[in-house]
This record gives structure tokens, sequence and C-alpha cells, in this order.
């Protein structure tokens, strides 16, 4: 039997800033919804960009950094994988379904200046699963020459 493998690597810029919020249990749950562009030819043969939006549910300490560094415009690096849910609606008009993206990890990209449909590029904050932005890493947030292994 062949294994399942359920992997989502995007890098796009978020489309409005992080909404964040905590469960009963006292869990952080913050979405984000990025857009990430496709290049492809139109009729013409020019080439054009036709962009796919994407929500994502980051938990824990990861999407309280998330709420607190990130906003509208920002460039950032999503890893995680696909869940699907399925609701009744509120109305009573049947049941609906959507797929999201569950963060494992989140990098930010480019600089806390580039919000609002800035560029991206540049290194980012690299923020593993049950880390803080702030420390709570095993790495330190800026290496000294102590730490380059050349």
């Amino acid at each position: 039997m062949a294994a399942n493998i359920n992997r989502v690597v995007l890098v796009g810029n978020l489309t409005r800033d992080p909404e964040m919020k905590h469960l009963p249990s006292g869990t952080a749950l913050c979405s984000l919804r990025i857009a990430v562009n496709t290049r492809r030819k139109d009729e013409s043969g020019q080439w054009t960009d036709k962009p796919n939006y994407f929500d994502v549910s980051v938990w824990g300490a990861q999407g309280e950094s998330c709420a607190q560094y990130l906003a509208k415009g920002r460039p950032v690096a999503i890893d995680g994988r696909l869940e699907w849910r399925e609701w009744e609606a509120t109305d009573g008009s049947g049941k609906r379904q959507a797929v999201e993206i569950v963060a494992d990890n989140v990098q930010f990209l480019g600089s806390r200046g580039d919000g609002d449909g800035g560029g991206g590029g540049g290194g980012g904050s690299f923020v593993p699963a049950g880390a803080s932005q702030q420390g709570g890493a095993d790495f330190p947030s800026s290496p000294t020459d102590d730490d380059i292994p050349f």
C-alpha cells in the first residue's frame, strides 16, 4: 500500500490583516488569506497573472505571532497540509464544504514595512509550529560570527 502525502507549500501575499480568535479552551487560532499568482499566456500570447486565493489556519503561539507581526500585503511562505471540512448551513439550505490549509510553518518574508502590497524577497523570520516569534525557536533570531559554521 502506498503512503499518503498531504503537503502544501505556498508563497504569496496576505490579502487582509490576520484575524485572531481564542477558542473556549483558550487555544489561539489565527486566520489568514493569501493570494498566490499563477503565470499563464493569454489568447494574444502575452504573459498574465491569475490570482489564486487560499484560507490558512495557524494555531497556538505561532498564530499569535502571525496576528502580532503580519499585516495586509505582507509576503509570507506557508508550509502545511490541506484539511477538508463540512458543516450544515445556518440558513438550513444544506451542507457546505471547504478545503483550507492548516499551517505547520509560517515564514515572514520581506520586512515589516512590506505590508500593503509591498515586495517580497529578503530573509524572514522562520516560526516553527508551537514556537513564538520571540525566541521560542531553537536558534537565535540573528546569528553572530560565532554561530556561523564555516
